[in-house]
């Protein structure tokens, strides 16, 4: 009636759906979550206006932690843009080929889905997934990621003059997102220190599980069959008993206690 309009996000398209090309099945189904890193990247790339035109930043982000794990920036949305993002985040993560079910999400941009970008993915090792178009939802994450992006660097520390002062900010960026950034999603940690918690907390059980196969002096070292790992406070007393009567000792690593699971019950 007065004329007046809310500020709305940008509506610049990046995502330009060819509708003749291949599409993989969408495997996410908005589920971004994971359990461990190298389970779940999701990829999409945004646009920044400047004084020598339009310029796009492109990331690859791991959703265990929401690290920003891979990033580029370009004056030309092509599948070189993405596919350089990509190579980064394959050169600095280096998954295991078939080792892992490693799930690469996307919208339906047309970069995406190009020859080049679906065949690196593939020859990774790396399982696509592709949302529907224009809808946000399905790649909800990355969108919000982005969004913050262009808050805090963006909006914040424009007008941009140049593609070098964008690349430099964004690099400081990233470095800082990713190693002081609280984030509530991750128990207000960084994405990095959430990330060596995992490793830390994998290490300790592998070397408890070594531990106990090597050391001579322990009682369970003499047992060879397959070896389980539990929370000790929460699931076992401070010794177990076998199924035949006999009490052997616990070996107790820290917050885990190892075990043999086909031989000890609850004692």
């Amino acid at each position: 009636m007065l004329g007046l309009q809310g500020v709305t996000r940008g509506k610049k398209r990046t995502t330009i759906p060819d509708p003749a090309q291949p599409c993989p099945d969408d495997k996410v189904n908005r589920e971004f979550s994971a359990t461990a890193p190298n389970q779940l990247w999701i990829s999409d790339f945004t646009y920044v206006s400047s004084w020598v035109g339009m310029v796009y930043v492109a990331f690859v982000i791991d959703v265990f932690a929401r690290k920003i794990v891979g990033w580029r920036v370009s004056t030309s949305m092509t599948t070189g843009l993405v596919l350089d993002a990509l190579n980064q985040t394959i050169c600095q993560r280096c998954p295991e080929n078939g080792s892992e079910h490693l799930v690469h999400h996307s919208d339906r941009g047309s970069q995406y889905l190009s020859i080049k970008y679906t065949e690196r993915l593939a020859e990774a090792g790396i399982d696509p997934s592709v949302g529907s178009v224009g809808d946000s939802y399905d790649n909800a994450m990355d969108e919000t990621i982005i969004g913050l992006f262009k808050t805090e660097v963006i909006n914040f520390m424009g007008p941009w003059k140049s593609v070098g002062q964008i690349e430099w900010e964004t690099m400081a960026w990233v470095s800082w997102y990713n190693s002081e950034r609280l984030h509530s999603a991750i128990g207000y940690a960084p994405p990095q220190e959430a990330e060596g918690a995992f490793y830390e907390s994998l290490n300790q059980d592998q070397k408890a599980a070594q531990h106990l196969n090597t050391n001579p002096s322990s009682k369970l070292g003499a047992i060879h069959t397959e070896v389980a790992i539990l929370k000790a406070q929460a699931v076992w007393t401070s010794e177990a008993r076998s199924t035949d009567g006999i009490i052997y000792e616990n070996v107790d690593a820290g917050s885990v206690t190892v075990f043999d699971a086909h031989r000890f019950v609850d004692g």
